[in-house]
C-alpha cells in the first residue's frame, strides 16, 4: 500500500497543528420484519427483511494519525467486547482503496449491545462513510454496499442507511420507498442474546431457491403509521419465538408494549432481546415509554422515530 496522497484535512484551530476530527452518525438498525427462508448448503440462513432506523445513533469520531486508537465512552461503552467492527471496517477499506489508513476513533456507545439492533454494523458503516469524507475519495458510500458484507451480514443495510429490504445473508439491498416516519418505543430488557444461538435454536428447513420468497409486503401501504403496522400484520419475525425461548424476558417486554393503550404493533428487532413498538403518534410514544419505564425501570426503554 502507498501513503494516502496528501488529501487528509488540513484544519488547525488554536495553534493545533493536527487534522481535524470528522463525525458521522450510526443509527439503529430495525427490522420491521424478518423472513428466514431457509438454512443454505453453506451454513448460512438466507433472509427478507424490511428495515428501517431509529434516530437513536452512536456517534462516530475520527482524525488522521500515525497509529490506530479506539477510544469508546457513552452509556454502552463497557459491554462492548470482542473484535470492534469500526477497525475491521478501517483495515477493509484500506484494501479496498489501495491506500493505508490509520488515526484516532472516538466511539459514543448509547445503542444496547448485543440487541438486535445492529449497533457494530452501524458504527462499521458509519466508519466507510466517515473515512471517505476524511480521505476525500471520490467514491460513494453506496458504490461498497455488496463487498462491506464481508465486515458483518449487516454492514450493507446500515451502509445504505435508507429504508431497503434485504436478501440473502443482508448483501442484496434495494429501496424501500414510501414509508412514513413511525414514532416508535424501543424496550430492552439489559440482556443480551446471541444470534448466533438464537438461529440454532431455530433450526431452520434447508433453503430451497425455488420455494418463493416470505409474505409479499412489497405492495403495502406504509403511508402512515396505522396503514404501515396493518400492513406489518400481514409480516413476522421468524427469530422471535426462538429468541423467547432463549431469553423469557423478551415475552414479558412484547407484552408490556402491547398493553400500551396505543399501540399499534410489537415485534422483537432482529435476533433481540429488544423490542419496539408502533405508536400512531409522538406523544403517545413517548407516554408509553413513560409508562414502561415507571413499571420497570431496570429495563432501558426509548421513544424514538423509525424512518
Amino acid at each position: 500500500m502507498t501513503p494516502w496522497p496528501g488529501s487528509a484535512p488540513d484544519s488547525s484551530t488554536l495553534g493545533d497543528t493536527r487534522p481535524a476530527w470528522f463525525r458521522e452518525g450510526a443509527r439503529a438498525k430495525v427490522n420491521l420484519t424478518l423472513h428466514v427462508l431457509g438454512k443454505r448448503p453453506d451454513g448460512y440462513h438466507e433472509l427478507e427483511s424490511l428495515v428501517v432506523f431509529a434516530d437513536l445513533r452512536d456517534e462516530l469520531s475520527f482524525r488522521p494519525g500515525p497509529a490506530d486508537n479506539l477510544h469508546l465512552e457513552g452509556p454502552f461503552a463497557s459491554a462492548v467486547d470482542g473484535e470492534n467492527l469500526v477497525l475491521k471496517a478501517k483495515r477493509a477499506m484500506a484494501a479496498w482503496l489501495g491506500h493505508e489508513i490509520s488515526g484516532d476513533f472516538k466511539l459514543e456507545k448509547n445503542i444496547p449491545v448485543a440487541a438486535g439492533l445492529g449497533g457494530g454494523s452501524s458504527d462499521a458503516a458509519a466508519a466507510i462513510r466517515l473515512l471517505l469524507g476524511a480521505y476525500g475519495a471520490s467514491s460513494k458510500p453506496d458504490a461498497f454496499i455488496e463487498r462491506a458484507a464481508t465486515i458483518g451480514a449487516d454492514v450493507p443495510v446500515c451502509l445504505y442507511h435508507r429504508p431497503a429490504w434485504i436478501r440473502g445473508l443482508g448483501e442484496r439491498v434495494t429501496a424501500a420507498p414510501n414509508i412514513a416516519a413511525l414514532p416508535a418505543v424501543l424496550v430492552n430488557p439489559r440482556v443480551k442474546l446471541s444470534t448466533a444461538d438464537v438461529f440454532k435454536c431455530l433450526s431452520a428447513p434447508p433453503y430451497d431457491p425455488g420455494g418463493g420468497t416470505g409474505p409479499a409486503l412489497a405492495d403495502s401501504n406504509f403511508s402512515t403509521p396505522e396503514k404501515a403496522a396493518a400492513s406489518l400484520h400481514g409480516g413476522r419475525n421468524d427469530l422471535e419465538p426462538p429468541a423467547a425461548a432463549l431469553e423469557p424476558a423478551i415475552a414479558g417486554v412484547l407484552d408490556a408494549l402491547r398493553n400500551q393503550k396505543d399501540c399499534l404493533l410489537a415485534r422483537l428487532s432482529g435476533s433481540g432481546p429488544t423490542c419496539f413498538g408502533i405508536f400512531p403518534s409522538h406523544a403517545a410514544a413517548e407516554q408509553a415509554a413513560s409508562e414502561i419505564t415507571r413499571a420497570r425501570p431496570a429495563w432501558w426503554v426509548a421513544a424514538t422515530v423509525l424512518s
